[in-house]
């Protein structure tokens, strides 16, 4: 049953599919309730999309496809300037409370939110003249080839909950200005904040069609998912989050050679080397690591100094952590550090400092106690003396989390940051800028910033790992164009050419 096109607002209100420009409940009724993280009360209930309305979904996108592929750049540009200007509104909205109910985000986090998310639909917007061919020399007399790059129809996204927003406009953006159609599968514990991207593009004019939103339960969301991806109309897939989840998307669609961008997890180091600005080293490092409590996949996970400098490194590390303000932000909106997205987020963080502190690393900072109101806040921790053995040197802990360890030689600190299976991202801390960047080209990661925390993105950078835990594939600027486009040959011949065995 098809309800209303403008997109609902009140919190209390139930959360519906959007298929063809219209909201509407799922094809059989299907609810899930979407709680507050920080209280554990249910905040609305949603929608819950069925594989019959994913089809419908995909058929709707593909028939927009026909026309939105064909529009001008310049339609497609004022479609994505306009509600670049009405993400901007949203500051002052309902937005803010949203975000601060349902995924727990602080004041920096809602804004780093709108305010970049307006940014990239600006800069996408740019794109669309610099989707360009090329004209190639023709041995054969009397021919012309040309090389276009074409939209390629359908795309199935699929968008996290930690940056919701921006990470959904992401998803979205590059494919929709190159004239594709998209298919938006949300987290289904934020799918009201990455609606807000949806009332943003609708209210900007974006035809019927060309961006539907089907949020799913948890217990659908394998059987929906392994069935867009593999439908023959969706030609290119997008997943951001889990390597686990990255690794079950990528096998689906080698079953059907389709190509897929996947952003996927991190373990990003920080290499502090012996000529560092310190001061400079450790705000980067506390920004990149604690930053939403540590849950995005660029987030600091390991700190590598110099053995000459590690002491007073430690010191003031230790010293601006401490001043840090940790607690509910529904409480204190002026907190740094708010609560994890669920219980069960906040027990596995801590569980993997109790299991590393166990074998024997040392605790710096932090009690490993779960506090707040639905147990899940947790404060920073920081930890050396882990050994290589000891999960948390491996595994992605998502949480306001740090290792540190010490180096002699910057082969030495080299080799520690590419030890482990995830790609994404880096920085290094010199005052030798070309030294710095001579170890940053060694680093394995998609992206190794000089003196900047790990945690930095531009809508124009090609985002993304360079295989193994960080997935591969690049969604910003000219490499998402290349991403979500094909190159298409046509070849002009001169009437009346005579052509011979």
């Amino acid at each position: 049953m098809a309800t209303t096109t403008t997109p609902q607002r009140s919190l209390s209100e139930p959360q519906l599919l959007y298929i063809g420009g219209r909201y509407q409940r799922s094809s059989d009724g299907a609810t899930f309730s979407v709680r507050n993280p920080m209280t554990g009360s249910v905040i609305y209930d949603c929608a819950s999309a069925s594989v019959d309305d994913y089809a419908t979904a995909i058929d709707t996108a593909h028939e927009a496809y026909q026309s939105w592929s064909r529009t001008s750049p310049t339609a497609r540009r004022l479609v994505f300037l306009k509600a670049a200007d009405i993400m901007e509104s949203y500051v002052s909205g309902d937005v803010p409370e949203l975000l601060s109910q349902e995924v727990s985000a602080t004041k920096h986090w809602v804004g780093v939110n709108i305010h970049a998310t307006a940014n990239l639909f600006r800069e996408t917007a740019g794109l669309v003249t610099h989707i360009k061919g090329e004209i190639i020399p023709a041995d054969r007399p009397g021919t012309t080839i040309l090389v276009e790059r074409q939209a390629v129809g359908v795309v199935f996204a699929i968008s996290p909950w930690n940056a919701p927003i921006n990470l959904t406009a992401r998803a979205i953006a590059c494919p929709l200005i190159c004239g594709n159609t998209v298919v938006l599968k949300p987290s289904e514990l934020s799918p009201r904040s990455q609606d807000v991207v949806v009332r943003a593009l609708a209210a900007a004019g974006l035809p019927p069609g060309c961006l539907n939103f089907l949020p799913t339960n948890t217990e659908r969301t394998p059987q929906v998912t392994e069935y867009a991806v593999k439908h023959p109309q969706v030609l290119r897939v997008n997943f951001t989050g889990g390597d686990r989840v990255g690794r079950i998307i990528a096998g689906w669609a080698a079953t059907c050679l389709k190509q897929c961008v996947l952003e996927l997890g991190g373990k990003a180091p920080v290499l502090v080397l012996d000529d560092a600005d310190i001061d400079d080293a450790v705000e980067a490092v506390v920004f990149g690591a604690l930053s939403n409590a540590g849950q995005i996949c660029m987030s600091t996970e390991r700190v590598l100094l110099h053995r000459s400098i590690s002491g007073e490194f430690k010191a003031r590390l230790l010293k601006k952590v401490e001043g840090l303000k940790c607690g509910n932000h529904e409480e204190d909106p002026d907190v740094s550090i708010s609560g994890l997205i669920t219980p069960g987020s906040a027990t596995r963080v801590v569980d993997l400092v109790k299991v590393a502190v166990a074998g024997g690393a040392s605790l710096l900072i932090g009690d490993m106690k779960i506090t707040g109101p639905n147990n899940t806040i947790v404060g920073p921790h920081i930890l050396e003396g882990v050994t290589p053995d000891m999960d948390i040197a491996h595994k992605e802990s998502f949480g306001p989390v740090m290792i540190l360890s010490e180096f002699d030689t910057d082969e030495e600190a080299i080799a520690s940051a590419n030890s482990t299976d995830y790609s994404l991202c880096a920085s290094v801390f010199s005052r030798d800028v070309m030294r710095a960047v001579d170890v940053a080209r060694q680093v394995r990661v998609g992206a190794c910033h000089v003196n900047g925390p790990t945690v930095y993105v531009e809508a124009p950078l090609p985002n993304g790992g360079t295989g193994g835990g960080s997935g591969y594939g690049r969604f910003g600027g000219m490499a998402g164009v290349e991403a979500f486009t094909e190159r298409k040959i046509i070849t002009l011949a001169r009437p009346g050419m005579k052509f011979h065995f």
